[in-house]
């Protein structure tokens, strides 16, 4: 198995709608938000982990593919239990090691950080707002039968805020000169139409997380020159 070249995917996902990616509450004191959303550590920016995104894009090709059995606990690609060498999401995504013979996973996501227009957003907001870079908002628990309300909030990036990500695909020469990887790329723009379609972080039920992924552009490893658009 030989590394032929890195497929190198940019772009900017907008947040739609307000978006949480939940944090630790650990630090949260008396009178703070019950949900906080994850955040840089030096900063204090909210960021989009790389793994928020590869898991969600995982997990929605498989639904899509009919890929679970048994309650998610067996994954499987066109009826075997999956030890398939062509199946999308292993190659892609990467699999145990009982599986190793079809090499690592090819997708890298890196963790997806403001966009200097928004950096000065939030700076602004809280400036003029007091809010820690972040949005907050209020919800109810009903209960069903006496119809009393328990609230409780929840903490958001504000709708209009960009993130800029990068992905790196990696092309194996497996015996097939990189052919099957470059043919499961296809797969990686499938993932992410299927996030715009559905929701990313948590609440996605409940209004949040709806994304749209803007400007993509792919480039390959050998001097970045290929640039190319990469609609989804």
């Amino acid at each position: 198995m030989k590394l032929i070249t890195h497929k190198i995917i940019r772009g900017e996902i907008e947040c739609m709608t307000g978006l949480h990616i939940g944090g630790s509450s650990e630090t949260i004191e008396i009178g703070g938000m019950d949900n906080p959303i994850i955040k840089h550590p030096i900063t204090g920016f909210p960021y989009i982990p790389g793994s928020s995104i590869k898991g969600r894009m995982r997990s929605l090709l498989e639904l899509k593919y009919e890929m679970y059995e048994n309650g998610g606990e067996v994954h499987r690609f066109k009826g075997h239990n999956c030890k398939v060498t062509t199946c999308p999401v292993c190659r892609i995504f990467g699999t145990s090691a009982n599986t190793s013979d079809i090499g690592p996973g090819r997708l890298l996501v890196r963790d997806a950080h403001l966009d200097p227009e928004s950096v000065e957003k939030l700076k602004k907001l809280k400036i003029d707002k007091g809010l820690p870079y972040s949005e907050e908002k209020f919800e109810n628990t009903i209960k069903r039968i006496n119809a009393s309300a328990t609230p409780r909030s929840i903490e958001r990036v504000p709708a209009g805020i960009i993130f800029n990500f990068e992905l790196v695909y990696r092309v194996f020469d497996m015996d097939d000169a990189g052919k099957t990887d470059l043919d499961l790329l296809q797969y990686v723009k499938e993932g992410l139409k299927l996030i715009e379609n559905d929701a990313l972080g948590g609440s996605g039920s409940r209004g949040s997380g709806k994304v749209k992924f803007n400007n993509i552009k792919m480039y390959d490893s050998s001097g970045l020159t290929s640039e190319v658009d990469f609609n989804i």
